[in-house]
């Protein structure tokens, strides 16, 4: 049987994860001949070509994702150990890796991070912000225990551990026309400037569902990757945006914006979650987390 050295299989995994062996050295802050030179051996050791080189970056040939599947798998199985080792000191110290939509990041913050932070002291939290599409990467590839996320895709590798309905509503400013209205539709929106989440955020792919459900096109007159762009949209009265009010609850409570539902069945059914990786063990104090989110956000006690 072929022997090789495990270590170097990392410098392929970061080879492929970050697009090209440049962006790998400097994530690893090292020289790009370095990764080149590792993942080279590793090709050697095994007598297969593992990357192919394109001018936009590397993929893995069959060879390599077979190396590529081994290294999560390890990565998993180290993850496990090392909650287990925690499961050992108790609660006194180790960390919590979270990662989030921007929308929840306020209320995790005044809620389950504080409380969380006042009980366990010695347990560090680490929060990260991004998209709903590399929310999931990182949740199903270990790169984070937990993950809270709006309108997820279906992955058998991932397990929602709390589920709240949140429908999107729209979002206007409180003189708006729309302000004191009980409902409207996207066909009613189309009347004014929209602002739009860009495409690999789970609220923007929600949009675009409901657009094909109801047979609606709506042009964005402004599209951003942050929320508060879009609030601060609506807030200076240029246009309305889509968002679920659990993402601003801090911006409706101060009376910047109001929330108005919206008549399409897409909307109504859509859900925030609570996710982790299916079969992952998790540490104490991610479990501990975990129970803090359910009881400390508003959304899992009021989502319709």
């Amino acid at each position: 049987m072929q022997a090789f050295q495990d270590s170097r299989a990392r410098y392929l995994f970061e080879a492929v994860s970050c697009g090209s062996v440049r962006a790998a050295a400097e994530k690893l802050g090292i020289v790009p001949s370095a990764v080149s030179r590792q993942v080279s051996l590793l090709e050697e050791e095994l007598g297969l070509a593992l990357l192919e080189r394109h001018r936009t970056g590397v993929v893995p040939t069959e060879a390599g994702q077979l190396i590529l599947d081994y290294h999560r798998q390890q990565t998993a199985h180290q993850h496990d150990m090392l909650a287990k080792v925690d499961a050992l000191r108790g609660l006194h110290s180790g960390s919590v890796s979270v990662v989030s939509g921007e929308g929840f990041a306020q209320e995790l913050i005044d809620g389950p991070i504080r409380q969380f932070r006042l009980q366990h002291p010695g347990v560090s939290v680490s929060l990260e912000i991004y998209g709903t599409t590399e929310i999931m990467r990182r949740v199903r590839e270990d790169e984070a225990e937990i993950g809270l996320v709006y309108y997820p895709p279906a992955d058998s590798h991932i397990t929602a551990r709390g589920a709240a309905r949140q429908p999107m509503h729209a979002i206007v400013h409180p003189q708006h026309p729309l302000a004191d209205a009980p409902h409207t539709t996207l066909q009613t929106l189309t009347q004014w400037p929209i602002a739009l989440l860009q495409g690999v955020y789970g609220i923007r792919q929600l949009v675009e569902y409901a657009e094909q459900a109801d047979k609606i096109r709506l042009s964005p007159a402004l599209t951003s990757n942050l929320i508060s762009v879009l609030i601060s949209f609506v807030a200076t009265n240029q246009g309305v945006t889509l968002l679920p009010p659990c993402a601003i609850t801090t911006e409706l409570a101060q009376g910047r914006v109001r929330a108005v539902a919206v008549n399409s069945t897409p909307f109504q059914q859509a859900e925030m979650q609570l996710i982790t990786r299916t079969g992952r063990y998790l540490s104490p104090s991610a479990n501990r987390f975990l129970q803090y989110c359910m009881q400390g956000m508003q959304a899992f006690h009021t989502g319709e």
